[in-house]
């Protein structure tokens, strides 16, 4: 589905929008995803050292992880490292040999998103890196890359004008008071230092993303309505605002210092909904934009295939996931011995892929009939009879009035689609801390 099918008809939400779901059903929908991703999200991977040739016909987004950090945020999840130069410096020539590898096997990619970790540690480096993939792969229509707040304005952050498309930028919240309680206040500066820095920021990339979290101890409705109208007066040209996620990683941590205990996520979702409305269109249940048919941050929704490349990367092509060493040190020897990052397999059946693709779809906005029928061989309600009889008792899908093969998703659908995608990345976050679990200070 191109980007332009995935936006959505805002007609459905442009009335003041109402979650109607009652709190029971919202809570049974998160005890059926904890089920699935434990079911599916679980280390019983198959060895692997190589990646499978693309397929004709399909289109490709690679993905590239910069494991590095200044300072580690204790709410992140994501796979990183405290920052060395030198360690970093040889893990940027290691990713590029990566690509190498990526291009001899006969991909192309028409997108390369950036993360980490904090991709501009070293923005020398990201430069040549960017460089070298626009080189390898001539299809890539767009650079996709994360960094914080305190990297904007330096001077070195200059190389990257021209070469990156589209800036993601984890701001979090601008209330000063949520800053100081997760150690931002410190390392990014004052609320009104962050807004400056991404004002002058959006004069200096196409696309310039201002990632948001809601569900934080102390962060009331006021709060977000606030945080909201922030961004609207800033105008970035997109917005992600997703909820807090507590894992088996950060349960201590996040749930008994950071996370808002009571929080109804769904008055909080509506509100988040109401106050951007008639300032941005929407591009998926967490992600907002000036134009609907814009790249976002959760690239899976628009490929069905991605490659990664680096420690901790991930890969899903096919049917297959397949994930890269996340010990620093056996990625570099991998790479240095001619071998792609990649250690371990999992093979999903084809009811485990088309869940996952209704989850994408769903979190996207929309679901296409003849998408799941051309790629499936079964209609929606033949392959996933429980999921769409609950998508239809609770209001979650309506037909989109403009274009019979698409079923749109209500402020009801959207709702779930949030909840869904938080236990998603949840239950990845679980497999990310399990796979750094044995990882003793060599690898590091």
């Amino acid at each position: 589905m191109s980007l332009a099918e995935r936006a959505l008809n805002n007609a459905a939400i442009r009335e003041t929008a109402k979650i109607t779901t009652p709190t029971w059903m919202l809570n049974s929908l998160e005890r059926v995803m904890e089920y699935y991703t434990e079911r599916h999200l679980c280390l019983d991977t198959q060895a692997c050292d190589t990646m499978p040739a693309p397929m004709p016909g399909r289109k490709y987004m690679l993905y590239a992880h910069v494991p590095f950090c200044h300072t580690l945020c204790s709410f992140c999840t994501f796979h990183r490292f405290l920052f060395k130069e030198d360690k970093a410096r040889a893990y940027f020539h290691s990713l590029r040999a990566e690509m190498d590898m990526a291009k001899a096997l006969g991909y192309d990619f028409e997108e390369l998103y950036i993360g980490g970790g904090t991709t501009t540690v070293l923005v020398d480096e990201l430069a040549k890196t960017i460089e070298h993939a626009r080189k390898l792969f001539p299809s890539i229509k767009q650079v996709s890359c994360e960094s914080d707040p305190l990297h904007l304005t330096s001077m070195e952050f200059t190389q990257l004008h021209g070469l990156v498309d589209r800036l993601s930028v984890g701001v979090q919240s601008f209330d000063r008071d949520i800053l100081a309680r997760t150690d931002r206040l410190e390392k990014f500066g004052e609320p009104e230092v962050i807004y400056e820095k991404l004002a002058r920021a959006k004069e200096n990339f196409p696309i310039l993303s201002v990632d948001m979290i809601f569900g934080f101890a102390g962060q009331t409705q006021d709060v977000i309505r606030k945080d909201m109208e922030t961004l609207v007066r800033l105008a970035p040209t997109q917005i992600t605002t997703y909820p807090l996620m507590v894992t088996h990683q950060t349960r201590k941590s996040a749930k008994g210092t950071l996370a808002n205990n009571d929080q109804d996520i769904a008055r909080d979702y509506e509100l988040i909904l109401n106050t951007l409305n008639g300032h941005y269109d929407q591009m998926t249940a967490w992600s907002f934009g000036k134009k609907a048919d814009q790249s976002f941050d959760e690239y899976v929704v628009n490929y069905d295939d991605y490659l990664g490349v680096g420690s901790g990367s991930f890969s899903f092509l096919h049917d297959t996931l397949y994930v890269n060493s996340f010990s620093l040190r056996k990625y570099q020897e991998k790479i240095a011995a001619g071998k792609m990052g990649v250690e371990s397999s999992k093979y999903y059946n084809e009811k485990a892929v088309m869940q996952y693709r209704f989850l994408l779809n769903l979190f996207g906005g929309r679901l296409s009939k003849s998408y799941f029928k051309d790629n499936f061989g079964k209609s929606l309600w033949g392959g996933l009879t429980k999921e769409m009889a609950f998508m239809k008792a609770t209001g979650g899908l309506i037909q989109d009035p403009s274009d019979p093969d698409k079923l749109q998703a209500t402020p009801n659908g959207l709702m779930m689609g949030v909840l869904m995608m938080k236990n998603f990345y949840a239950g990845m976050d679980n497999v990310r801390a399990e796979l750094r679990r044995p990882l003793k200070a060599g690898d590091m």
